[in-house]
């Protein structure tokens, strides 16, 4: 891809947006696409097993996406950086910031994974298990806690490589593991007979082998190199990595108190049946959002670059360009989801009470999915510029800020369709929130010899 521009700059400054933008996004489209189906390939074939079964690995999914956090914190943080410091020409800093970035993942990842590990059944009953669902979250959650680091450390190569505007790299890197992943299931879970920890060994070895393949890919090309001897823990790089990263720390992280928060409540309202209905609807509206978050990181490396050499123009244009097809996307995405709803939850789990429960959850949400471009873009591009605390708050928005509110209020009065509208309803506050966020930076970004912007 990259091989007919004479460098990075050249590329990144001057080829036509609409060209960049798609070069760099159909792989982390595709990257993204196979991140999900293989997110969802567990609760799946999972889903084969028992409702049960199904309601642990849900339960088990706010433990990985704090782990997510934790890994997008360190890659979104230090790839935002390095890119900005690329773009102006910084090459030894940008080197120093990958591996600050690196490193700091993998000793994140290590403590949850030990930590995890040791109070594995304390956190199972906070998570919200029944004593019919304990066992197997218990089985499931210990091995995903085990492969923690390689999580962690394979978003923070990722995220660099697509930062530099590898976007190809990266792409491979998650669909070897992907592979892996959806190859290992079916054979671990029912030829091995290992049920619920079938799916986690499956899981794990999907990581491990994304991580080595996206750190063979990190020494390719131009892309910067991983020298562990470059790594500096200090206060200026870890302040840097916080105003960058503490956006997407907030928006996985607080996704993991959501979904802790929606599990319970489900529980009480509908018991198993619920939190599998629920757990399947946040795995079907990953897939579909993974889409726009494809399109919008394929941005990010172009408006990250061209905001650090000051080629302000070329940001807003990209992201008014990304904002309008994501929205048709969307629109498309939500239409599917509400006219098939059933049919898409029953590919899951069989089950009547979850099909009823989960195709009404996914109607909410379907009906506001078009809204989740303007909330999702402008996150991404306040992120990209290093405005920390606009994109903190931002992407705090339809996981914390609304969210948590709404269920704690919402199921008192109208119970388990309370439980169902929560999210719908927090999406439309969070695109309330995003659109003068969005425009008072895109009108204010501008050179002293650009216009202003009408």
């Amino acid at each position: 891809m990259r091989s007919t521009h004479p460098d990075r700059h050249t590329y990144l400054t001057e080829t036509p947006i609409p060209s960049l933008i798609w070069q760099l996004a159909v792989p982390t489209i595709i990257s993204m696409l196979v991140t999900g189906i293989y997110n969802s390939a567990d609760t799946y074939f999972v889903g084969q097993i028992s409702t049960q079964a199904t309601a642990a690995v849900g339960l088990v999914f706010s433990v990985q996406a704090i782990i997510q956090a934790l890994g997008f914190f360190c890659g979104h943080g230090s790839g935002n950086c390095l890119s900005r410091m690329l773009g102006a020409g910084k090459q030894q800093e940008a080197e120093e910031m990958a591996a600050t970035g690196f490193v700091l993942a993998l000793l994140l990842g290590a403590i949850v994974a030990v930590a995890g590990n040791l109070f594995a059944e304390t956190l199972a009953d906070f998570l919200g298990a029944t004593d019919a669902s304990r066992a197997d979250t218990m089985a499931y959650m210990r091995i995903i806690l085990m492969g923690a680091p390689f999580m962690t450390g394979q978003f923070v190569i990722n995220n660099q490589l697509r930062f530099q505007g590898s976007a190809m790299y990266a792409m491979v890197g998650l669909m070897l593991g992907a592979v892996m992943n959806i190859g290992l299931d079916p054979l671990l879970i029912f030829v091995c007979g290992l049920g619920v920890r079938g799916a986690a060994i499956a899981t794990v070895c999907g990581q491990i082998t994304s991580f080595f393949a996206l750190l063979i890919g990190s020494g390719k090309g131009e892309n910067l190199r991983l020298r562990l001897k470059n790594a500096r823990l200090n206060g200026k790089n870890l302040l840097q990595i916080t105003n960058g990263g503490m956006p997407s720390l907030a928006r996985q992280g607080l996704a993991a108190v959501s979904t802790l928060l929606l599990n319970r409540y489900a529980r009480i309202y509908g018991g198993d049946a619920a939190i599998a209905g629920m757990s399947i609807v946040t795995r079907i509206l990953m897939l579909n959002v993974s889409v726009l978050i494809g399109f919008g990181q394929g941005y990010q490396p172009v408006c990250s670059y061209n905001y650090g050499a000051k080629r302000y123009s070329r940001v807003r244009e990209g992201f008014r360009y990304c904002l309008k097809y994501g929205t048709i996307i969307l629109t498309v995405a939500g239409a599917l989801c509400v006219i098939f709803a059933p049919t898409v939850v029953g590919w899951f789990r069989d089950d009547p009470a979850v099909i009823s429960i989960g195709a009404r959850a996914l109607r909410w949400q379907a009906c506001v999915l078009p809204l989740l471009a303007t909330s999702i873009l402008t996150n991404m591009l306040l992120q990209a510029i290093g405005k920390g605390v606009k994109a903190s708050i931002t992407s705090s928005a339809r996981n914390g800020i609304f969210f948590i509110p709404l269920i704690l209020i919402l199921p008192h009065f109208f119970g388990l369709t309370g439980v169902e509208m929560t999210q719908a309803w927090a999406d439309v506050l969070a695109f309330l929130l995003a659109v003068p966020m969005a425009y008072s930076e895109l009108k204010h970004m501008r050179s002293p010899a650009e216009p202003p912007l009408s």
